[in-house]
């Protein structure tokens, strides 16, 4: 692997200047645009054939000890020509120095993988068709073989979120539920909560809760169409668009890539006292932007059940779509305990209403479908965001930087994207994988 080290940007801090105590003058804002908090960047993977590998699904873990775990996926049709573990999908990678530099250190069989610590190990868990995962006992320095948790199964889902609560791991992976659909299958994925104890061995099946599988066509049944909003926002194609090279096709609408959010807040509308209730926070594709889909799930008092439902407003009215930035892509949550807030990392849509037909040669598919620019909101119902800075933009359309994961190390937010340069095959099939750092994120709040 050949690794190339950029200078961190400085961090972008607070957006206005304090005025000058009882002035009564509103404060000044520096002429120019937003500065961008994070554009420097460490290659953590760069493709040695970007048409031929390509760079997905950054993960990202930090560990009690400051070690950062990374995982990603690489595809494309050069892995076919691989054999063992280099024909392998999934790739572990780790820093000591706070992601500045990175050793690889395992191959794994699964894919969409999201790298976690609970009890006194660490785990990434993926797909690969069913569900697997790998542990590590040594702070990810060495793997074990794959535990597959389900059989002959169809799974999903990207590096989103992990949380934890009362001694418990929550996390969700999606579930085809029609596995007779050909084509991009969102409409029929379930979002399937799976809770365990932290200090389980959690690569046996036994130790992980599954909750009930609730796909985006069946919420619709229940809810009925989305009416007002304009969803579908284009008009969905067939299962299968006739020209695989289509790239202003819209397949049919539905929700994916789900991250999991509870209100601890008693005064937050949702907030359940007993602290059983969830929220899942999902990727909305319409073909609209800044909407994410939403469901709830509530574990039962003795843990040994989850279930998945749509959630209500207080006028009893079912709810499936809430006001999200960048929730038309996959998205990221984490909520900082000190500042009480929710962090959203997601992609800043720009000319959502540009006719299809008139988008620039580099874009990708939809007009709705931008990549190229990551931006932070804030929170503190997960409804109301605050926009709190751009961190990286590529200035190019097919050079993005999205599908990002992040964590939170003391003052600072480290964030690992999927990213491209000019020699990308597109803006969906990038050749980069890097780290980005927000130095003293927490200033970025008013």
């Amino acid at each position: 692997m050949r690794r190339r080290t950029f200078v961190q940007s400085i961090a972008f801090g607070t957006a206005l200047s304090p005025a000058p105590s009882g002035a009564g003058l509103k404060p000044k804002r520096s002429p120019g645009p937003i500065p961008l908090a994070a554009d420097g960047f460490v290659t953590v993977y760069e493709s040695p054939d970007p048409w031929n590998f390509r760079a997905y699904s950054p993960g990202l873990a930090l560990l009690p000890g400051g070690r950062l775990v990374a995982t990603l996926d690489v595809g494309g049709p050069g892995l076919r020509d691989k054999q063992g573990p280099e024909s392998y999908r999934g790739r572990i990678f780790t820093s000591d120095d706070r992601g500045q530099t990175w050793i690889h250190r395992a191959n794994v069989p699964m894919y969409h993988a999201r790298p976690f610590a609970a009890g006194n190990a660490v785990y990434v868990l993926g797909h690969s068709g069913d569900l697997g995962i790998v542990k590590s006992n040594d702070n990810g320095e060495t793997w074990s073989e794959t535990s597959w948790l389900t059989e002959g199964e169809r799974w999903h889902q990207a590096p989103c979120n992990v949380h934890y609560a009362n001694g418990r791991i929550y996390l969700v992976m999606e579930k085809n539920t029609d596995t007779s659909l050909r084509g991009w299958e969102v409409s029929v994925l379930a979002p399937v909560v799976m809770a365990a104890d932290v200090s389980a061995d959690l690569t046996s099946r036994v130790a992980w809760t599954f909750s009930n599988a609730l796909s985006y066509r069946d919420a619709l049944e229940e809810a009925g169409p989305a009416h007002l909003i304009g969803v579908p926002f284009y008009t969905p194609g067939p299962t299968v668009p006739p020209d695989n090279e289509d790239r202003r096709y819209m397949a049919p609408p539905g929700w994916l890539e789900t991250n999991v959010v509870q209100f601890v807040d008693p005064d937050h509308l949702w907030h359940d006292p007993e602290g059983r209730t969830f929220h899942l926070w999902m990727r909305a594709h319409t073909g609209s932007t800044n909407l994410a889909a939403i469901a709830k799930a509530v574990e039962s008092e003795d843990k040994s059940s989850i279930t998945v439902s749509l959630e209500k407003a207080p006028s009893g009215a079912l709810m499936l779509f809430v006001p999200c930035p960048g929730g038309q892509m996959k998205f990221h949550i984490l909520y900082d305990e000190q500042t009480k807030l929710f962090w959203l990392l997601s992609s800043q849509a720009t000319d959502s209403m540009t006719r299809p037909d008139r988008l620039d040669g580099d874009r990708y598919n939809l007009p709705n479908n931008e990549r190229h620019r990551l931006v932070v909101h804030f929170s503190k119902n997960c409804v109301d965001w605050c926009f709190a800075a751009r961190v990286a933009d590529s200035g190019a359309y097919k050079q993005a930087r999205h599908y990002a994961s992040m964590v939170i190390d003391g003052d600072d937010l480290h964030i690992l994207s999927r990213s491209g340069d000019e020699r990308a095959k597109s803006a969906h099939d990038g050749n980069l994988i890097t780290f980005h750092t927000v130095r003293h994120f927490r200033d970025l709040v008013y």
